[in-house]
């Protein structure tokens, strides 16, 4: 089997869409000689933030020299950016041999009488079999989508990190934040030490469910404080005071105040780790923090127009990002392409983006859970009267980049779906290299 016949094995799966539950993915595990058991793994969830999370942590561990494993979804351009080991992509082969490997092994569950392995569920065991083939140092594992019955949600952790809690995907985790904290709590283990960011209802959640399991809770914004130094558009510097130590002087490319909030939950972890005996230096901090990179977040491409890409795709990131643009663009007009899926909360997303942007463009993710992607426009028009609706993202971003003026800026921000097209288109029109 090559790549390319993985890929549409792989797409097939699709078809059993969400299917939530444990019972599936333990059994294809098992049928692999449980690899999960084999890893040292920290386990990060939470609402925003779990990818930026995830590398951050990922980078300080491979800058004190440790090989680290990462597991992240979804990918913006290739599948393969889901497994990495010291930032490094899996191989497309390696993939594909991987792949063909587990096919009999579905195959045996369904004749056997178990249902078959969704599509995420065939690769979270991607995962496990690759890292732990691997011989990875640590894996820093994202999980997928909720917690409690998250295909990723098979294995004891050494730390699991629950990074905020907002709504989104109401149609699976719940329809309030209580409902979706406990969804999201349960990758608590007992005993097993836990980082949070959460606050308010939340959080009272969270350390409910550590009390009850004997989990010790650490709250980042509690007993992990930061605070900024300076900051531009190209980065950000601030410090961060631990339970362990200070870190004076850290520096990030990832801009916007809530990538501080992730970057102390990473250190958080950090210091948890070192208190198992695993040796984490302040340098290691600094030099991980410093080398971490994550398209579209916050990620600017120079020209005319300037274009901002931000994967913000719900309420709580809608607001990190006009936090960002106020804080590193002030004043400066601005004109709005956005594409959601149809389970966002559109009316509070638009409330907050549309009254900063001077006309905006709608587009349709590249997702099968777009449905009435067309709704928000009438939310954006309530704030904005030049508002274009375009189904194709190439026209649309045409459109976005036509309109704006000189000095204008071009924010692209909602589903990583559609974010990641338009990164891909801008990629190619303005001959940029290395930009992942």
């Amino acid at each position: 089997m090559d790549y390319i016949a993985a890929m549409g094995y792989l797409s097939e799966l699709t078809k059993f869409g969400f299917n939530f539950g444990l019972e599936r993915i333990e059994e294809l595990l098992k049928r692999l000689d449980n690899p999960h058991r084999r890893l040292k793994i920290v386990h990060i969830g939470g609402t925003n933030g779990k990818g930026s999370t995830t590398v951050m942590l990922a980078n300080i561990l491979q800058s004190a020299g440790y090989r680290v494993g990462t597991f992240t979804s979804p990918h913006l351009h290739s599948y393969t950016e889901r497994f990495r080991i010291n930032g490094e992509q899996i191989d497309r082969q390696r993939v594909a041999s991987i792949i063909e490997d587990l096919r009999p092994l579905l195959e045996e569950m369904v004749v056997g009488g178990f249902e078959h392995p969704t599509e995420f569920e065939v690769s979270t065991a991607i995962a496990f079999q690759y890292f732990d083939q691997e011989k990875v140092d640590f894996l820093v594992l994202e999980v997928g989508l909720g917690g409690a019955v998250d295909s990723t949600n098979v294995m004891i952790p050494l730390i699991s990190v629950i990074t905020n809690v907002a709504v989104d995907h109401t149609n699976y985790l719940g329809k309030t934040i209580g409902e979706i904290a406990r969804v999201k709590s349960g990758i608590i283990k007992p005993g097993i030490p836990v980082v949070t960011a959460a606050a308010g209802e939340a959080l009272e959640i969270i350390t409910e469910v550590c009390l009850a399991g004997g989990a010790p809770l650490t709250v980042v914004g509690r007993d992990i404080t930061w605070g900024q130094m300076s900051s531009s558009p190209s980065g950000q510097q601030f410090w961060v005071r631990g339970r362990r130590n200070i870190y004076e002087d850290l520096w990030l490319s990832l801009i916007g105040r809530h990538q501080q909030v992730n970057a102390a939950t990473a250190i958080a972890a950090v210091e948890l780790l070192v208190g198992y005996g695993i040796p984490v230096g302040a340098g290691a901090v600094r030099g991980g923090l410093a080398a971490t990179r994550w398209p579209a977040r916050l990620e600017s491409f120079s020209g005319e127009p300037l274009v901002l890409i931000d994967g913000a795709h719900n309420y709580e990131s809608a607001r990190s990002l006009r936090q960002a643009l106020a804080e590193y663009f002030p004043g400066r007009s601005l004109v709005l392409l956005i594409g959601m899926l149809e389970d966002k909360e559109w009316g509070k997303v638009a409330a907050e983006l549309a009254p900063v942007a001077r006309a905006v463009v709608v587009t349709k993710p590249d997702s099968p859970r777009a449905g009435y992607w067309q709704g928000i426009a009438s939310e954006m028009r309530c704030y904005v009267p030049e508002v274009y609706l375009l189904e194709d993202i190439k026209e649309a971003l045409d459109q976005a980049l036509s309109l704006a003026r000189s000095g204008e800026l071009v924010c692209v921000t909602g589903s990583l779906y559609m974010v990641a097209g338009v990164r891909e288109l801008i990629i190619k029109t303005r001959g940029i290299n290395n930009v992942f």
